[in-house]
């Protein structure tokens, strides 16, 4: 497929029978209830660790459809009764945080590598004709060597959690070119919105910044000129159900989001809805080794292909989040 294909795919309506790996977690969370919405039968599956972010509140209200275990697909054993009769397999199963990664590589392996290749082995052997759409990260480019950055610019992570995430990349194309396994890999910018962890920044530094704005604390930003694009959840959840086109199987795609931010706007926009206030601090040195630096995506292929596009604005997008922690923070604190 070629960029800027004029004629956009749609997803399958028919989502049938459907498997969400983290399912728990912030964009996990989210994507249950839209495909609750859409009438799917979801089976979600949540380790629930420590530090991670999956929150059983995340799911508060969901309909009967939505069935929800709790395991560790590092279990391998567990996974052929997962599997059995599903269609579609959301995986964002993940160790997200940069810089736990660094302090607990092995771990990170353990969950972002191992466990990937036993989903995918346990998929060919007994969900072979299931749609498998994987969350990977942008992080697996590193350093930009060019801006906006499109697939097929280099890809050199600066941390443990980047090349984890570009190994299972890796497995999720080998399953498809060697097995014919129909996946589909989803390259994530910066994501933010409701039901995100935000009393620490091991899942995104946006959540960091909304959980004290929300408090009535001032937020920490580090620099402050960097550049970065960022998705709203719900936006992001509209991809990810667009992606289950079978045309995408066997790509890997950007998924960006509107027009680049440095941070200091970012910070400018949050402390405006929310009423709080910032502090410009230098980056900590454990995490300026691992910094990207700039970055935003170049996605064109995957709007080109499918006609998705954000439609909330930074400011929106940035208020009802706001609005959101003002009333269930206790479920996230």
């Amino acid at each position: 497929m070629t960029r800027g294909d004029p004629t956009p795919l749609r997803s399958d309506p028919a989502l049938g029978r459907v498997l969400v790996t983290g399912g728990m977690g912030f964009i996990g969370s989210n994507l249950v209830r839209r495909l609750d919405g859409l009438g799917a039968d979801v089976l979600v599956v949540d380790n629930l660790l420590d530090g991670q972010g999956g929150n059983p509140f995340n799911l508060h209200g969901a309909s009967p459809r939505v069935r929800v275990l709790r395991h560790d697909l590092r279990d391998g054993a567990v996974l052929p009764g997962l599997l059995e009769g599903r269609d579609l397999v959301f995986n964002l199963a993940a160790q997200t945080s940069h810089l736990g990664s660094m302090t607990d590589p092995m771990t990170d392996l353990s969950i972002n590598v191992t466990a990937q290749l036993q989903l995918l082995e346990a998929c060919r052997r007994h969900a072979p004709r299931a749609r498998v759409v994987f969350a990977s990260t942008r992080q697996v480019y590193g350093e930009a060597r060019r801006l906006p950055v499109d697939e097929t610019h280099p890809t050199h992570p600066l941390d443990v959690n980047g090349w984890n995430k570009l190994v299972a990349e890796g497995y999720h194309q080998l399953y498809h070119r060697v097995y014919g396994l129909r996946t589909t890999v989803l390259r994530l910018t910066n994501t933010y919105g409701p039901r995100m962890r935000v009393r620490d920044a091991r899942q995104t530094f946006v959540g960091a910044w909304i959980g004290r704005a929300v408090r009535g604390e001032p937020f920490e930003v580090w620099g402050g000129e960097q550049l970065r694009d960022l998705c709203q959840v719900d936006d992001l959840v509209d991809a990810f159900v667009a992606a289950t086109a079978p045309a995408l199987e066997g790509g890997v795609y950007n998924v960006g989001g509107a027009s680049a931010v440095t941070l200091r706007e970012l910070a400018d926009v949050l402390a405006r809805v929310s009423g709080g206030g910032y502090e410009i601090r230098p980056f900590p040195a454990e995490r300026k080794r691992i910094d990207i630096g700039d970055f935003h995506a170049d996605d064109t292929l995957f709007r080109s292909l499918t006609g998705w596009r954000p439609r909330i604005g930074l400011e929106a997008g940035l208020r009802a989040a706001v609005d959101y922690y003002r009333e269930h923070l206790a479920h996230y604190a």
